[in-house]
């Protein structure tokens, strides 16, 4: 079990780590997700573009596909620089390599955003309400939206079993905020005894500890399908990002 970290105030340092080593193999296409085209830009550059631009994250680290052909050209049309290593066979993988390359120039007791490279839309005000609400909580917590529609649980045939009460039930979102030390032990022990974790949360609630959730606006969407691209480029223009 990892120890329960002490209860801090708000100055330490916030970074950002984005896990961009996945091909996406839902979209259908030859393309990685993150490269494909949103608003004249691929989607990854609108994604680091929110985090580099945050006034209050300090630098953003990418796991990314060992000698990936199309990270140069993203990498040269960013207004900063950014830790670049190489990301690993599972999300999980990419984000300890993403915290490893923080490590560098960051303490065990900053705090680590997890951002996923195909959420294009994140809100600089969900940000900084997760930084607010977070800041003095002794675990971390995550970008979440409140279920809306009716649940069912289906057998193998596609035949429903229950309705499933949404009261209370949340879709996580990022990113997911926790200390960089933390979530590092959290996502090893995981590793270590052969579970792969599909999102940070699940390593922190494994070592026993207790994860908050920050309500964020349901228009960060993570581009998963065609259709989410069309989406994208709507949620964006509201934004005045598109």
């Amino acid at each position: 079990m990892v120890s329960t970290p002490a209860l801090a105030m708000s100055e330490e340092t916030v970074w950002a780590v984005v896990p961009a080593a996945g091909r996406g193999s839902r979209m259908g296409a030859a393309t990685p997700k993150q490269y494909l085209q949103l608003a004249g830009k691929p989607i990854l550059q609108h994604t680091l573009e929110v985090l580099i631009g945050h006034s209050r994250i300090a630098g953003v680290s990418i796991a990314i596909s060992a000698a990936d052909p199309r990270w140069p050209a993203i990498d040269a049309a960013l207004s900063a620089t950014v830790h670049v290593t190489n990301g690993g066979a599972e999300r999980c993988h990419s984000v300890l390599a993403g915290i490893d390359a923080l490590s560098e120039v960051a303490g065990e007791h900053d705090w680590v955003l997890v951002h996923d490279a195909a959420r294009p839309c994140l809100r600089t005000a969900d940000i900084d309400r997760m930084i607010d609400e977070l800041s003095v909580s002794p675990w971390g917590g995550i970008l979440a939206a409140p279920v809306r529609d009716t649940l069912k649980r289906c057998n193998e045939a596609g035949e429903i079993e229950q309705t499933v009460d949404r009261t209370h039930l949340w879709h996580a979102l990022t990113p997911q905020m926790f200390r960089l030390g933390v979530l590092h032990e959290a996502i090893s022990a995981a590793l270590d005894k052969g579970h792969i974790v599909t999102d940070e949360a699940q390593a922190i609630e494994a070592a026993g500890g207790i994860v908050r959730v920050v309500e964020g606006h349901a228009d960060n969407i993570k581009i998963t399908r065609p259709a989410d691209v069309a989406l994208a480029e709507i949620f964006l223009r509201a934004q005045g990002r598109g």
